[in-house]
């Protein structure tokens, strides 16, 4: 019976035909003229007078797979209590440290608004 320590130097060796130092390929894709989705879900949005208006809750997308609409959660305090509303995305902007602001909202605007629901 060999021991573990025998084992090992064989474990350690490539199969037959298998180059001894293999190359691994890194694919990286960089986006220069958009923001990933997980930067702006959850971000605060501000209006033009640097005011905390809401948060974004979450995005919806359209049936051509683009952004449509942005659920601002507004009110409550961490989530409880908070109205969802939705408002479609080329009225919010981004800035380049990924700030939302949404240009002269007001909480008593967006607090007025329908209500957001979502369906199963």
């Amino acid at each position: 019976m060999a021991t573990l320590a025998a084992a090992a130097p064989a474990l350690a060796q490539p199969a037959p035909g298998t180059p001894s130092h293999p190359k691994l390929t890194v694919a990286s894709v960089r986006l220069d003229n958009g923001y990933r989705a997980s930067k702006i879900i959850g971000a605060a949005v501000y209006n033009d007078q640097n005011q905390q208006v809401g948060d974004v809750s979450d995005l919806f997308l359209s049936k051509q797979n683009q952004v449509a609409m942005a659920v601002i959660s507004v009110g409550g305090f961490l989530g409880i209590g908070a109205k969802l509303v939705s408002v479609p995305i080329d009225k919010l902007q981004i800035d380049g440290k990924n700030k939302v602001i949404m240009a002269g909202a007001t909480k008593d605007e967006l607090n007025h608004m329908p209500n957001t629901q979502f369906s199963n």
